[in-house]
């Protein structure tokens, strides 16, 4: 008991573990891909919104490994750069509430048999790739947990961390509005259910406009 202790109490380790903390209430707070996972896996079925959450992952670790290797930083420090990332999320984002508001008047699932595992997979990629605010938070937050003299596996180690937590918590979501879903026997009810998401995520595109702005 004592050696457990004593390795929690490291430094290394104590900033692992209040990382990892952080990194869930970051995840936490309601944002683009806990509104568009619930999107998908309300009208396509868990299966449809487990292949955006690998995408998602796919981006999420894309982006930490290019701040890592300083990559974002120089996007950070151009404006132009910025913008035109920032811009791009927010009219991907309306791309994908209008395509959920098409979606939630196709037929259920079950029966449905034109879910694309690449097209949700990709979705998820792109839309992380072009969020500006996952880059700030590598490059501003993520930092503040590093030691001084720390190196490139280090970053690495901190990324592979919250791809994990962010990982487990969208997983939550896709199971959960997988059976809210499923608990929605009337097609008006389904409809309006992802109809309500989908408006939802135009919402949050626009707060997403609006937060970024620098």
């Amino acid at each position: 008991m004592t050696e457990i202790w004593q390795a929690i109490a490291d430094p290394a380790m104590e900033a692992i573990l209040a990382f990892t903390i952080a990194s869930f209430l970051v995840e936490l707070t309601p944002g683009p891909n806990m509104t568009y996972l619930a999107i998908v896996s309300a009208s396509q079925g868990r299966r449809a919104g487990m292949n955006t959450v690998a995408g998602v992952a796919l981006g999420l670790a894309v982006i930490g490994t290019a701040a890592a290797l300083g990559v974002t930083a120089a996007i950070q420090s151009s404006d132009l750069l910025y913008e035109a990332l920032r811009w791009a999320g927010v009219l991907f984002l309306l791309y994908l509430a209008l395509d959920g508001w098409r979606r939630s008047a196709e037929p259920a699932p079950e029966t449905s048999g034109t879910a694309n595992g690449l097209t949700d997979f990709s979705r998820g990629l792109i839309a992380n790739l072009l969020n500006p605010k996952a880059a700030v938070f590598y490059v501003t937050v993520l930092p503040a947990f590093l030691p001084h003299d720390a190196e490139l596996a280090d970053s690495l180690l901190l990324t592979a961390i919250y791809v994990a937590v962010a990982t487990a918590i969208h997983t939550m979501i896709v199971i959960a509005a997988g059976s809210a879903a499923a608990l929605l026997t009337h097609d008006r009810q389904r409809i309006l259910f992802g109809r309500a998401l989908a408006l939802l995520l135009a919402l949050v595109a626009l707060w997403f406009a609006i937060s970024t702005v620098r």
